[in-house]
């Protein structure tokens, strides 16, 4: 072992026993296959476990639990390694080889200090889960069928469970966007409706607002179902409505527009009549982009459009990236995001909008964003 690599570890091994280590980066590595190997702590249970998690250049990340301090192993990383970061409460010191071996070791000093402060360190734990905003005891979701009377989500409704808690976070983080008072919340096309009954019960149950929600679908069927529902959880202010969302009174403006897979242009008419309606925020997820892959006539991207597979997915993308141009000309400040994880659905993406305070339909960059989107029609051969 040389001293480098004693002399490191004595520190890391100082940084463990004063319970102020939370992690150890060992990078540069002689091995140019490995990008870098991290130490950490974390809890199993009852046990402490030492874990290095060695992540190497073709992607592959291999994991190894230890019940002790791996000192052997770390020896043999410090040995090899050009530079090493040593993470722990109150600071951090690191070690740098040159070209010719010699090494350095910066900030020991913080290591000192950071000692006799006494500050201790959090262990992860490996079983760590995900906090979901739902609990899955909340009485919609047995009434949704997607637990049980005992608040356990059944196996087949885990996916369903997982888009309702992301979406529920996507609409977290738009509260800020929406004006103090009641909310008024539309969601368009809403179907059988399981994200309107989460964001009614979080904006009344969880952050105690005032809200009233209008749910509308052609359906009529699936509308007197989940009206019936809505009065069951004595859910008050939430409406559903067998209607044309292109003939709602533009008079009552909304706070929130929602859409979950209103399909192919369905989701068109969901952003045009939220945009006609005034809508503060737009959180909408796309489904069936087949509109454009019937019309687009554009020569420069044949190379990809002559195999049907490529033109689809190049056609969902073209599409969502128009939708949020279109609502940038309209005055909404856009971004697209991963609802989900998409092993649970292809159809994962989420535009979300947020109206532009003082945006002026006729300045320049309105003019400038009209004038885009009407480039982009006529060179994907759509106008």
């Amino acid at each position: 072992m040389s001293d480098k690599a004693t002399e490191f570890l004595d520190l890391i091994k100082k940084a463990v026993s004063a319970e102020i280590f939370k992690k150890c980066t060992v990078s540069k590595l002689a091995d140019k296959s490995v990008l870098k190997a991290v130490l950490t702590q974390k809890t199993h249970k009852e046990d402490l476990l030492y874990v290095i998690e060695t992540y190497h250049s073709d992607g592959k990340k291999i994991q190894k639990n230890y019940r002790a301090l791996p000192q052997q192993e770390l020896c043999l990383l410090l040995d090899s390694s050009n530079q090493t970061n040593l993470i722990f409460c109150g600071g951090e010191c690191e070690m740098k080889t040159s070209k010719k071996g010699a090494y350095t070791i910066l900030h020991k000093n913080k290591l000192e200090n950071a000692l006799k402060a006494g500050k201790k360190a959090t262990a992860q734990s490996l079983e760590h889960k995900k906090q979901y905003i739902l609990r899955g005891d909340e009485p919609f979701l047995y009434e949704l069928d997607i637990t049980d009377k005992n608040g356990r989500i059944k196996d087949k409704r885990q996916a369903k469970f997982r888009q309702i808690c992301r979406f529920l976070e996507y609409v977290r983080d738009i509260v800020p966007s929406i004006p103090e008072g009641e909310v008024v919340i539309y969601d368009l096309c809403c179907g059988k409706s399981y994200l309107s009954f989460a964001v009614y019960h979080y904006f009344k149950n969880v952050l105690a607002r005032d809200v009233s929600m209008l749910c509308v679908d052609l359906k009529e069927d699936v509308m007197r179902f989940c009206q019936e529902i809505s009065k069951k959880l004595g859910f008050d202010k939430m409406e559903f409505r067998c209607a044309d969302i292109t003939k709602l009174d533009a008079k009552n403006r909304p706070n929130l527009v929602l859409s979950l897979h209103a399909c192919d242009t369905a989701t068109d008419l969901v952003l045009e009549n939220a945009v006609r309606l005034g809508a503060d925020v737009i959180l909408s997820t796309p489904c069936c982009h087949r509109d454009l892959s019937r019309k687009i006539a554009c020569a420069p991207l044949s190379f990809a459009t002559r195999h049907s597979i490529l033109k689809s997915k190049l056609c969902d993308a073209l599409t969502d990236s128009m939708r949020l141009v279109y609502l940038e000309k309209e005055g909404y400040r856009v971004d697209a995001c991963e609802l989900v994880d998409p092993e649970d659905t292809p159809k994962n993406v989420i535009l979300r909008a947020i109206k532009k305070k003082n945006f002026n339909k006729n300045g320049e960059d309105a003019k400038k964003k009209a004038a885009e989107y009407d480039s982009i029609r006529t060179f994907l051969g759509i106008c």
